[in-house]
């Protein structure tokens, strides 16, 4: 057992964690004169090792998620998917939006191109909702900052929101909600040739270039951000307004999130900073999960896919759904640990 725990806790810190890249950093800033014990020399610091972390783990990650993505074209998920019915056929396209794109914008054309050929609409909305929400990257980021079994739990709860608002839209028969462009729009049947292994990963690699390139700033702007509050903001200011003894921190973390747009990538290093400080993990989580889900971008860009009683519906279920999952972390996140 204790072997066993000796390795979970090398995975945990030293490779997902990379407690030896803070180390490397802070000998590298302190040759260079800067004292990382400092409040500006511990944001430093923060920066340049939760950035480099960041981009590390991202371009890794997105090798291998979009060499995986390179045997699912649309019309293959499409044949995959509807060959299981009901609740199944849901769970299967949550389990596909955790292998597609990492923000909520970058999934809705897909989104769009899984209804107009004619998939369920309650199957499409359970890709739409995992999709930013439980994707691969939030699995290993969230390994690094909060331990596996929390990230497990979180990507566990998040499928099953996907599942339960995918099935709550589809009792609605609400088809007539959808954009008529939409239904008149239809995806090729045939399948792109096969490609070679090296074509796949010279996909996989292109797709790291671009990721890389859409989601820097975010990353840039996000652990900026999470510097900030990690050694300026006072700790005590953090507890009182998103701790545990505030029953209103969850929710007020979701609205809050609701108006920003940043993928996992650029959101998780505010969500660390604010955690160190004292706020409570369904607290942060919620936030996270409110960026990433319903940023207003991707809610505008929806809103032309969808009329407004059904992007209403969404919002909703998205919503109470996160905050009953920051709820439930609220109050007994303290078991995963």
């Amino acid at each position: 057992m204790e072997l066993l725990q000796g390795i979970g806790g090398f995975l945990q810190n030293q490779l997902l964690g990379m407690q030896w890249l803070s180390v490397l950093v802070a000998k590298a800033l302190g040759v260079l004169g800067v004292d990382v014990e400092s409040r500006l020399g511990g944001s430093i610091h923060f920066f340049f090792y939760d950035t480099i972390k960041i981009f590390l783990l991202l371009s890794v990650l997105i090798f291998l998620v979009s060499y995986i993505q390179s045997y699912f074209p649309p019309q293959r998920a499409k044949r995959l998917i509807g060959r299981f019915h009901g609740i199944w056929a849901n769970a299967l396209a949550a389990l596909l939006g955790t292998v597609t794109p990492f923000c909520s914008c970058s999934s809705i054309p897909l989104f769009m191109g899984f209804t107009s050929a004619g998939l369920p609409m309650g199957v499409t909305f359970s890709f739409l909702i995992s999709s930013p929400l439980v994707d691969l990257g939030s699995l290993l980021l969230l390994t690094s900052i909060f331990g596996f079994r929390i990230a497990v739990v979180y990507v566990v709860l998040g499928l099953v929101l996907a599942v339960i608002g995918g099935r709550l839209i589809e009792a609605l028969h609400w088809e007539d909600q959808v954009a008529d462009f939409i239904h008149q729009t239809a995806l090729p049947e045939e399948e792109p040739e096969q490609i070679s292994r090296r074509q796949r990963v010279g996909f996989a690699f292109s797709q790291v270039e671009a990721t890389v390139k859409k989601v820097a700033h975010y990353v840039f702007i996000g652990v900026g951000i999470g510097a900030l509050i990690h050694n300026f903001i006072p700790q005590s200011l953090v507890e009182g307004l998103l701790g545990n003894g505030n029953a209103f921190a969850v929710p007020l973390a979701t609205v809050v999130g609701v108006p920003m747009y940043a993928d996992i990538f650029g959101t998780i290093p505010v969500a660390e900073s604010l955690f160190q400080k004292g706020a409570s993990l369904g607290t942060v989580l919620s936030f996270m999960m409110a960026v990433t889900a319903l940023s207003l971008p991707s809610i505008i860009m929806l809103g032309q896919a969808v009329k407004k009683k059904l992007l209403g519906i969404f919002v909703g279920i998205v919503t109470v759904g996160i905050i009953l999952i920051g709820y439930f972390f609220h109050f007994f996140g303290y078991l995963f640990y």
